[in-house]
Formats: structure tokens, C-alpha cells, sequence
């Protein structure tokens, strides 16, 4: 098991959460960004500023029984389907049941933003994001561990 976090949008309290829970429990951590982000990791992947890429490159080093940790909705849909667990930054767990409904949802709000609507961005950051995060990923860990 690992854990694949897309550091490209990941917030940082999240990102050290999983450097402290992938020590705690010995499960190495990998992050996957682009050229364009300073990450500092043991086992960092760097890839092109081309769009997806570092999503591509996340479902290829992906492996059934991992976690990943990602804000998108598209890239959950993939791994999901190779029994990977994946976590929003925010602490949710992406299930295949929620799947069609986040991405169809996602394509409602694409299609409003081409036709020139706007649309709310993420709201701030809070600790309790961070403390959700936090105890979901510990508790997922746990379950993969004892699996």
C-alpha cells in the first residue's frame, strides 16, 4: 500500500498529514505535481505543465489497495475503478456510488462556465477541514492495514 497524493492543488496542512500518518504507519507516500510546483518529497514524481498529465501519471503508478489523495472528481472516477480509495483534500471519500453524480455535476458547471456564467470557487480552508482530513485518512489507512 501507498499513498499517491496530486500535489498539484493539495492543501499543505493535507500534505503534511500524509507525510505524519505514512511515517506513523510505515506506508510510503508518493507525490505526483508538475515542473511547476516546489514539492519536497522523498518520493516525488515530476511531470510536464501539459493538462493531465500528472493525472495520467497517478493512474499508471496507481495499484489496487492504495489511497490517493486528489481533489478531482475525474481522476477519483478512474481510480476508483481499480480499487484504489481515494480522498478529497477536504476528507471525503470518493465512492463508486457518488461517481456518476460528481461528474455529471462537474460537466453542468464546465458547460455554464463556456457559456460565460461564473461559478463559486472552493470556500477557505478551515482546521476543521484540516482535522477531517486528518482522522479520515487515518481511519482508511487503518482499514487497508488490517484487511
Amino acid at each position: 500500500m501507498k499513498i499517491i497524493v496530486d500535489a498539484d492543488a493539495c492543501p499543505k496542512a493535507a500534505l503534511q498529514a500524509c507525510f505524519d500518518l505514512g511515517s506513523k504507519y510505515a506506508v510510503p507516500v508518493w507525490t505526483v505535481a508538475s515542473f511547476n510546483h516546489n514539492i519536497e518529497s522523498g518520493l516525488h514524481v515530476t511531470v510536464g505543465g501539459d493538462s493531465q498529465e500528472a493525472d495520467l501519471k497517478i493512474v499508471n503508478i496507481a495499484e489496487k489497495g492504495d489511497i490517493a489523495v486528489t481533489g478531482d472528481g475525474g481522476l477519483a472516477a478512474m481510480l476508483t475503478g481499480r480499487e484504489v480509495r481515494c480522498l478529497s483534500p477536504e476528507g471525503r471519500e470518493y465512492r463508486p456510488g457518488d461517481i456518476d453524480f460528481l461528474l455529471e455535476e462537474r460537466e453542468l458547471k464546465a458547460k455554464y462556465r463556456r457559456s460565460g456564467g461564473r461559478t463559486k470557487g472552493p470556500k477557505k480552508r478551515t482546521w476543521k477541514n484540516d482535522a477531517d482530513f486528518f482522522r479520515e485518512l487515518e481511519i482508511m489507512i487503518r482499514e487497508i492495514v488490517s484487511e
